[in-house]
């Protein structure tokens, strides 16, 4: 498992798929994107959609991601990826009172048992004391990584 932190955007991206049955069909997919700027965002889109696409590809939506670090795995059959909320555990040294700060991961798994047991073998690294509030699945395909981040 690596821990990537960044700026990420999530892509919807539309093109034209040859389905398994060898016709052709129009699909929307999403992306992950490492960019620092939304013209950035949309080049690296550009390019590494041009690698999968023979048509017409068009970005449909771009939108901020509402996280900023990736758990990524280096096993290839984990190719889901899962949307991870906790609330990180610490306590107001101030007021002596719990406290709960709730951050968002995009975390990589082939199933969502795999994704929870990413999540531990990253976050127990850490002496943060946290709790999964929610792990779900997305829709996401595929994480473009900005250059100089290697993603395997």
């Amino acid at each position: 498992m690596k821990s990537l932190t960044g700026k990420y955007f999530i892509v919807g991206v539309r093109y034209e798929k040859t389905l398994e049955d060898g016709t052709n069909a129009k699909t929307t997919e999403q992306y992950v994107v490492d960019a620092l700027s939304w013209s950035e965002c949309e080049a690296k889109t550009t390019e590494e959609m041009a690698v999968y696409t023979n048509g017409d590809m068009e970005i449909v939506t771009m939108k901020k991601a509402s996280f900023s670090e990736l758990f990524l795995s280096e096993v290839d059959s984990e190719d889901k990826y899962y949307d991870c909320s906790i609330n990180m555990i610490t306590i107001d040294e101030k007021f002596g009172k719990e406290r709960k700060t709730k951050v968002r991961y995009l975390v990589q798994g082939d199933t969502i048992e795999k994704a929870r047991k990413n999540v531990d073998e990253i976050m127990g690294k850490t002496m943060i004391d946290y709790n999964i509030t929610s792990l779900k699945e997305t829709s996401i395909m595929d994480v473009f990584l900005h250059m100089g981040k290697p993603k395997e």
